[in-house]
C-alpha cells in the first residue's frame, strides 16, 4: 500500500484515540521494506507514520509500533553486510532521531545535539558517512591516549567476539593507559576477571517506547563527561554500538572518536569472521599487532567452583563431559526444532559414561523448552538431575540441568570437553575458552552474516548451517547430528 493511504488510516485511528493500531505499524514496516529492498526506493513518509505511531498516547500502539520500526525495519537492515544497507541504516536513523528532537520530548536530544554542532538531518547523516569512510586510516592520537573507553555491543556474544579481541590489542599496544568498558552491568561477570579493565556500568533498554531507545545515550555521555573529568586525555573506541546507535549519535569530539565500520562490505575480504575483523581494524588503527584471539575473563573463585563441580563428575566415572545450551535468546527463528534437540541429547546420551550438562536457560520459555527436553530424555529411562552449581551429583552418564548465571555458564563451559549449542553468546564464549565448539546456525541464509558471526577461538570449532526458512525442509533431524558426529 502506499504511503499515503496509511497516512489515511492512521489519521483516522489518531481520531478515535490511537487504539488498536498494531497491525497497521508492522503493515508500514513491511511496506518500507518493501519498497527499500525490493523496489529501491525510500519512502521517508513510511518513517514518519512510524515514528509517529511509536509516540502515541495509547501505549500499546507506541510499543507494537516501536518493536515494528527497530525489529522489523532496523534490524531487517542491519543484518545483511551490504554496503547500501549501511547507507540506508544511517539515513534511516539520522531520520528517526531528527523527528525525536524536534518533539517537546526532545528538547534535550536537540540541546545535546548541538552542543556537538549537529543541527539538522542533514549534518547528522552526513557526519557517520564521513567517520564511516574514515574508519580505517591510521590515527597516531590514540597511541598518546592516558584512558581508552571502548563501548559495548550489548549482546554478550558480539562482547567476547569483537570488543575482547580491541581490549586486548589496546591493551598490548598501550599499556599504560587505563580501559574502561561501558557497557550494562551484567558484562563484569565475563571481563570482572581481568584487572585491568574497568567497567562503567550503563543500562541500555532493549525495548519500550521510542524515546526509551535512546535514554541510553545520554547515560553514555553522562559517563564519558564523568571519565574525562578524571582524565582529559581520553579517546573513545565505539565498535558499531547499539550505545551510539552504530554510530550515528555523537559521544565525543570526532578527532577523539574511532568508529570501527563493522558493516562494511568492500574495505575486508569477504570470508572473515567479526573477530578477524576486529583484529584486522587495529591493525589499520593502530598498526600491526600479535593477533588477540575473543576472550573471557572469569573471577577465579567462579572457575574453582565449576572444576570442583565437573571434578565430582570425573571422580564419579564420568568420562567426557559436554555442556549444551539451547537457548537462542528470545529469537526463535535460531531455532530448529524440538524433535531436533531431543535427538541430539539422545545421540550424545548413547556415548557410554557421557554426562551432558542442560544450562536451564533464562525466562519462562526457556526453563519450559529445557524441562521439556530433561523430561524427555527422563522418559526413556536416562538418568537426569536438577541441580545448580555447587550441588552436581557424582553422576557416571545421564543429564543434569543446572540454573546458572552467566559467569557460571562460562565457567562450567571452561570444564568441559565439548559445547554444542545455536548461535548465541555461548558459542562464543565456548571458542574464547578453547573448548571445542560445535554451533548450530539457523534463521539465515545470508552467508556473509553466516560466517561473521562464527565462533572463533584458539581451539577447535564446526559451524553447521541448517536452512530453517526454505520450504520444503532441505532437512531432516538426523542428518544435522549426523553431520556433526
Amino acid at each position: 500500500m502506499r504511503p499515503e493511504k496509511y497516512r489515511e488510516r492512521w489519521n483516522c485511528l489518531k481520531e478515535s484515540g490511537g487504539a488498536a493500531a498494531g497491525h497497521l505499524g508492522r503493515q508500514v514496516a513491511l511496506s518500507f521494506l518493501d519498497c527499500y529492498l525490493y523496489n529501491d526506493r525510500y519512502e521517508q513518509e513510511y518513517i514518519e507514520i512510524l515514528c509517529e505511531m511509536a509516540t502515541a498516547e495509547d501505549p500499546e500502539t507506541a510499543h507494537v509500533a516501536s518493536s515494528a520500526l527497530f525489529g522489523i525495519v532496523v534490524e531487517g537492515i542491519c543484518d545483511d553486510f551490504e554496503e547500501l544497507q549501511t547507507i540506508t541504516y544511517n539515513r534511516l536513523m539520522s531520520q528517526i532521531i531528527s523527528f525525536c528532537r524536534n518533539r517537546p520530548e526532545g528538547a534535550e536530544m536537540d540541546r545535546e545535539l548541538r552542543r556537538f554542532g549537529i543541527a539538522d538531518v542533514e549534518t547528522l547523516y552526513g557526519r557517520i558517512e564521513r567517520l564511516r569512510a574514515d574508519s580505517d586510516g591510521f590515527r597516531l592520537k590514540l597511541e598518546t591516549a592516558c584512558k581508552v573507553i571502548v563501548l559495548s555491543r550489548i549482546t554478550i556474544g558480539a562482547d567476547v567476539a569483537v570488543t575482547s579481541s580491541i581490549i586486548q590489542r589496546v591493551c598490548t599496544a598501550l599499556p599504560e593507559a587505563e580501559v574502561v568498558v561501558i557497557g550494562n552491568a551484567k558484562l563484569n561477570q565475563i571481563i570482572g576477571g581481568n584487572p585491568g579493565i574497568r567497567l562503567h556500568a550503563v543500562a541500555y533498554p532493549r525495548r519500550g517506547g521510542l524515546f526509551d531507545r535512546f535514554q541510553s545515550w545520554f547515560a553514555v555521555l553522562a559517563a564519558i563527561r564523568a571519565e574525562m573529568d578524571d582524565e582529559p586525555d581520553t579517546v573513545v573506541i565505539d565498535p558499531d554500538s547499539r550505545l551510539s546507535q552504530l554510530g550515528v549519535l555523537p559521544l565525543i569530539d570526532d578527532d577523539r572518536y574511532y568508529f570501527f565500520n563493522t558493516r562494511a562490505w568492500s574495505a575486508y575480504p569477504p570470508k572473515i569472521s567479526m573477530s578477524e575483523m576486529s583484529n584486522h581494524w587495529m591493525d589499520n588503527v593502530l598498526g600491526e599487532g600479535a593477533y588477540a584471539h575473543p576472550q573471557v575473563w572469569l573471577a577465579p573463585s567462579v572457575v574453582e567452583n565449576a572444576k570442583s563441580a565437573v571434578g565430582t563428575l570425573r571422580e564419579g566415572g564420568c568420562n567426557s563431559v559436554v555442556a549444551v545450551n539451547m537457548g537462542v535468546g528470545g529469537n526463535a527463528r535460531k531455532r530448529v526444532s524440538t524433535g531436533f534437540e531431543e535427538k541430539l541429547l539422545e545421540a550424545l546420551l548413547k556415548e557410554p559414561d557421557t554426562v551432558v550438562l542442560l544450562d536451564r536457560g533464562f525466562g519462562e520459555e526457556e526453563l519450559a523448552a529445557s524441562q521439556h527436553l530433561m523430561d524427555t530424555v527422563k522418559a526413556h529411562g536416562i538418568a537426569v538431575a536438577d541441580a545448580n552449581l555447587g550441588s552436581l551429583p557424582a553422576l557416571k552418564s545421564g543429564m543434569i540441568g543446572i540454573k546458572l548465571e552467566l559467569d557460571e555458564v562460562a565457567a562450567l563451559i571452561s570444564q568441559s570437553d565439548l559445547f554444542i549449542g545455536y548461535d548465541s553468546a555461548c558459542q562464543h564464549i565456548a571458542a574464547a575458552l578453547g573448548v571445542p565448539c560445535r554451533t548450530v546456525f539457523a534463521g539465515t541464509n545470508n552467508p556473509r552474516f553466516v560466517r561473521r558471526w562464527r565462533a572463533c577461538g584458539g581451539g577447535d570449532t564446526e559451524l553447521f548451517h541448517v536452512d530453517t526458512i526454505t520450504s520444503p525442509r532441505h532437512f531432516d533431524d538426523e542428518d544435522i547430528i549426523e553431520r556433526m558426529f
